[in-house]
């Protein structure tokens, strides 16, 4: 993505639903593996099997490294290194201090 587009990555990596984002990121890359291995000859049976499992191995691999890459993405466009990781902390530490009634609404709500 282009510079221009820093401040918009920083809320992708850190907003609320940063997580959803990023596993329907995954499932974008690997849509196109899958649909070439659904489309091979062979039995149907053996072709989901393997998409299930590459689908599996895909993911797990996506989600176990889900924060360093979204850590990455946020230093790749001249954010800090930890940045990404501190915002989603702060945001979260807020709104567990909203719902304890301390009454404080953050900015972006």
């Amino acid at each position: 993505m282009p510079a221009r587009c820093a401040e918009w990555v920083l809320h992708d990596v850190t907003c609320r639903t940063w997580a959803l984002r990023h596993v329907a990121r995954a499932l974008t890359q690997l849509a196109p593996f899958c649909l070439l291995l659904l489309l091979l000859p062979g039995p149907l049976d053996l072709r989901l099997s393997t998409i299930g499992m590459g689908l599996f191995v895909g993911l797990f691999c996506s989600l176990y490294l889900m924060g360093e890459a979204c850590e990455h993405r946020s230093i790749k466009h001249g954010h800090p290194p930890g940045l990404a990781r501190e915002t989603r902390q702060v945001r979260k530490d807020v709104e567990r201090a909203g719902k304890h009634g301390t009454g404080f609404r953050p900015w972006w709500h």
